[in-house]
């Protein structure tokens, strides 16, 4: 178990360059973004118990949206969402989370397997959803939308990339996987929102 760790871990370091140097190259497109505004709020999405649960639940709310994984190395990055949530929620700040086996099959688990890890080990209270596959040919309608036509454009690189939109349903910003939760760079962003 320790070995696979260790391999897990190690491809998390080489995610990490690629996650810098996607956050490095990024650019908006913003009449893009602006022509999509609000559609995140018409998927459907099925929540890690099972139950449909329409994203339009996040409208009025500023909204981090993080692809995850239980095996990976920015899986401590749940703690810090939690703090994340827990600082901003009282303010509106909302956070989805979508496990996803994409990257290294660092969430090989079952639902029920995933959300037992992130009560047990990190007393998750955001949203947690049903895993689904964010990059590839199965993409999920949801990462399709935000990976090509959100103004944010460009495959997922790694588990724990985030996007964060407004109020309004706007994607106004993403970040990659080597993104601190509860740095200045997302922690400023949202601030910002949820001062509007």
């Amino acid at each position: 178990m320790e070995i696979l760790r260790k391999a897990k871990l190690g491809l998390a370091s080489a995610a990490f360059a690629a996650g810098a140097a996607f956050s490095k190259k990024h650019e908006v497109n913003s009449m893009q973004a602006e022509k999509t505004k609000g559609r995140i709020y018409e998927f459907e999405m099925t929540t890690i118990d099972g139950k449909p649960a329409k994203l339009s639940k996040y409208k009025g709310h500023p909204l981090l949206v993080v692809n995850t994984a239980s095996l990976c190395g920015f899986t401590p990055q749940y703690t810090d969402l939690e703090a994340l949530y827990q600082k901003y929620k009282d303010k509106g700040l909302r956070i989805a989370a979508f496990p996803a086996n994409e990257f290294g099959a660092q969430e090989p688990g079952t639902d029920a397997d995933i959300k037992s890890f992130c009560l047990t080990k990190f007393a998750l209270t955001f949203d947690l959803y049903s895993k689904i596959s964010v990059k590839g040919p199965a993409i999920h309608p949801l990462y399709k939308y935000l990976t090509t036509e959100a103004g944010f454009n460009g495959d997922i690189p790694w588990n724990f990339s985030k996007f964060l939109v407004d109020k309004d349903g706007l994607v106004v910003a993403r970040f990659g996987p080597d993104a601190n939760p509860v740095g200045k760079e997302i922690t400023g962003k949202i601030e910002a929102l949820l001062s509007a």
